[in-house]
């Protein structure tokens, strides 16, 4: 089968994360693979060459020209199926797929999104059969009904493979800048964590006095940002908290923490998730439908109550404190990830949707 994966942000995040997965996955099955991106991008330089085609291809611009030159790859490697995220790429896809008269489109709905069909979106359909993917099954059951048309939408359970983690190893707590080393919380920052991240300083505020060797560390897209380091300075906090922005060995700074505080949303909190469960670091949450999907409370990380910082302080008080109850939440998590959302199961469900979607029974009518 051949599979065509489209992104035309720039930016490398948990959307981008999930695609490049699952193409190195389908590319391992034998499947053809094109992974097309924006050129010079940093999605670009994470892509796994060896593994499938990357085809850099500038699609900046109006969208009929854009979509004209997405036709010609289409055509040119006989593309059967092609993967979508956004409401762009939806309709770029659709509008090549019409003009080169060929390739089904599954458009995954990043997770914890609700689906809003815009009238560009309704172009789109109208071009060009979609099936729609979902993250998980309530996502599904909560989606428009009009959604299931030929191609029956998807769940697919995004995974990472175990194994590759184990060679990760702790960054230097000394290195990472926050003040204390002796106890250290990772908080997870993509630039919609602002309000959620405000939890997180002001319960490190609250364990300041009586924890002197605790320290704080943001990490991820916009953690640097300067209102973030002024609410640290507002707190009283500025030494014990550093903001580190995007780093490539995320993974080796999990690995040092013991507990890694998830402020992200949508396909980033997803991955989240999964590397903290992955490096056996117990997680701290805010409680939401998807953090109650991936955390399970008390057994491999805390549920937090939202704008409760002293019960949140309390909480966490009592995780530093317990390096055994730690220990087996560590242990716990890793279990739960090598059991529930694994690579494997992940390319499964792609596969099938890829099938499904190929299908030209069900669209070509």
């Amino acid at each position: 089968m051949r599979v065509l994966f489209l992104d035309v942000e720039h930016a490398w995040d948990g959307s981008a994360r999930a695609f490049a997965a699952a193409a190195r996955g389908l590319a391992a099955r034998g499947h053809h693979v094109t992974f097309v991106c924006p050129p010079d991008s940093p999605v670009e330089e994470r892509l796994d060459y060896a593994a499938y085609e990357v085809l850099p291809l500038d699609l900046a611009g109006a969208w009929p020209l854009a979509a004209w030159k997405l036709r010609h790859v289409l055509a040119l490697r006989f593309v059967e199926v092609v993967f979508v995220h956004r409401g762009r790429e939806h309709l770029l896809a659709a509008a090549a797929s019409r003009m080169a008269g060929r390739a089904a489109l599954m458009r995954r709905v990043p997770s914890g999104q609700a689906v809003t069909v815009t009238r560009r979106d309704q172009l789109a359909l109208r071009l060009a059969p979609t099936g729609w993917m979902f993250s998980a099954e309530e996502a599904l059951h909560a989606a428009p009904p009009e959604l299931a048309r030929r191609i029956p939408p998807a769940v697919v359970t995004p995974g990472v493979d175990v194994g590759s983690y184990d060679a990760v190893r702790p960054a230097a707590r000394s290195a990472l800048g926050a003040g204390g080393t002796e106890r250290m919380i990772v908080c997870l920052y993509d630039l919609t964590s602002r309000v959620r991240a405000a939890l997180a300083l002001r319960t490190v505020a609250l364990l300041a006095p009586l924890h002197p060797q605790l320290g704080l560390v943001f990490v991820g897209p916009g953690s640097d940002s300067e209102d973030l380091r002024m609410h640290a300075a507002a707190l009283g906090i500025t030494r014990r908290v550093s903001f580190l922005g995007e780093r490539d060995d995320l993974l080796s700074i999990i690995r040092a923490a013991d507990l890694g505080w998830v402020a992200s949303q949508g396909d980033n909190a997803l991955f989240a998730y999964l590397d903290l469960l992955a490096l056996r670091v117990p997680v701290l949450a805010e409680r939401d439908g998807m953090a109650q999907r991936y955390v399970a409370n008390g057994i491999t990380g805390l549920l937090l109550t939202p704008d409760d910082p002293p019960g949140t302080a309390a909480a966490v008080a009592r995780a530093l404190a317990h390096e055994e109850e730690r220990g087996a939440m560590g242990a716990a998590a890793r279990a739960r990830v090598s059991r529930d959302f694994t690579a494997e199961g992940m390319v499964d469900a792609f596969e099938r949707a890829a099938l499904g979607a190929a299908d030209r029974t069900l669209w070509l009518s």
